[in-house]
């Protein structure tokens, strides 16, 4: 009987996984099931070069559909409802069954919903995947009026993208600053800088009671009474990794699937990769749910190892990277708990610069912004943990190659 291996998801993380697993010499059936009607694409352009009309739906794709027929990878378009670890099989929303040898969970996430009065209106998008895109794009003209709900990467990406195409945008976020779940104020303050260059109203501090309208959004309002006028909302407030069909069949979970650094489950069978899982990561001595697409490539890769008996361990430094205007920023590592922090370049006035944050004295994070080279740098020093002063990456008249140097001589 030929083997088979299911993968639920057709995710970054299922893109890697498939052909991977025939490079680790899998030679049985290979199935993805996934609940859009495409094949596994890039979820970041999304708010970006898709949003703003510079990428097509087939633009997106990660890999071309004959690369998948070479490789004997094939596509089903469904939804799992329940996974039968004793009988191993899976069961669809259309009643079908499907019996596995391997399991492969890459479910990825989905957006957090509010439950706003009026959330419910025509012209209020979540912006997660291809159709919410383009029922956003079916809204957007220029000098209208769209508030966005929520100051993260996902909001003010979009933000960039509807301000470039001439629409008046609002940015409300409930935290104290844009940016505050994710990084430090430094980044915040430039962000804000920007946006607001750009011609975006960002209001912090502000919490949306309600959105009105007859059928369509017409207002927002804000619960201490500030009003605007609205034609298209778009709500960005975080999302939740897809774990209940995993929680169902008693796969062990907390804040994502259990994996360890194999990508292996306490299921033998099964393995998980990318956004719903949870990881101990050896860097930062935690376990860490990441959201990225670095992370769901290289789990995907350890995931295919393991199934098919190789031991391939996963010890990525965690990186990001987002998109606005004409800034790319480069984030490696996680600042989280870092104790000083050194700049270089000038964040005040300019459009480039680099943060590194430092805890005990070694470098654990960066946010480049426009700052490549010393992005490539400051991942060779977190990941191999080497030192270098604060004050030497804050000295521009120190070239990156002396940078390199100095780092390693300690």
């Amino acid at each position: 009987m030929t083997k088979q291996c299911i993968i639920i998801g057709a995710s970054h993380a299922a893109a890697q996984l498939a052909p991977s697993l025939r490079q680790e010499g899998w030679d049985g059936d290979i199935i993805i099931i996934g609940d859009e009607p495409y094949l596994p694409y890039h979820r970041p352009p999304l708010s970006k070069s898709f949003l703003a009309g510079e990428k097509t739906a087939e633009g997106l794709a990660i890999r071309p559909a004959a690369f998948y027929e070479k490789n004997s990878i094939q596509f089903r378009q469904g939804r799992v409802t329940a996974i039968n670890r004793s009988t191993q099989t899976l069961t669809l929303s259309d009643g079908q069954e499907q019996s596995y040898d391997k399991l492969a969970l890459c479910m990825g996430s989905r957006v957090r919903k509010v439950s706003l009065p009026g959330s419910e209106l025509e012209g209020v998008h979540y912006l997660r995947d291809i159709t919410d895109v383009e029922g956003i794009k079916a809204h957007v003209e220029k000098d209208k009026h769209v508030v966005i709900i929520g100051g993260g990467y996902i909001g003010l990406e979009a933000a960039s993208a509807l301000r470039k195409l001439g629409m008046n945008v609002v940015v409300l976020e409930m935290a104290e600053r844009i940016l505050q779940r994710v990084t430090a104020p430094e980044l915040s303050e430039f962000y804000t800088r920007i946006h607001t260059e750009e011609g975006v109203h960002i209001h912090t501090g502000i919490a949306v009671s309600e959105i009105t309208g007859e059928t369509h959004t017409e207002k927002v309002i804000c619960a201490d009474g500030t009003e605007f006028p609205v034609d298209l909302v778009i709500v960005g407030v975080g999302i939740l990794p897809n774990i209940e069909l995993a929680v169902e069949a008693g796969i062990e979970v907390d804040n994502g699937i259990i994996v360890d650094e194999f990508c292996r489950t306490n299921d033998a069978n099964i393995v998980a990769a990318g956004d719903c899982t949870n990881h101990f990561n050896k860097i930062y001595n935690r376990r860490i749910r990441l959201e990225s697409v670095p992370n769901a490539s290289e789990q995907g890769k350890s995931a295919a190892a393991s199934i098919c008996g190789v031991s391939k361990e996963y010890k990525s430094l965690p990186w990001f990277w987002s998109d606005q205007y004409n800034l790319k920023l480069q984030i490696a590592g996680l600042s989280l708990g870092y104790d000083q922090i050194s700049i270089r370049g000038d964040k005040l006035a300019g459009r480039s610069f680099a943060a590194f944050y430092f805890k005990d004295g070694q470098l654990i994070s960066v946010d480049c912004v426009n700052r490549p080279q010393e992005f490539m740098l400051s991942k060779k020093i977190i990941a191999e943990k080497l030192s270098i002063m604060p004050a030497q990456l804050a000295d521009e008249t120190i070239e990156i190659k002396e940078l390199m140097k100095l780092s390693s001589q300690h």
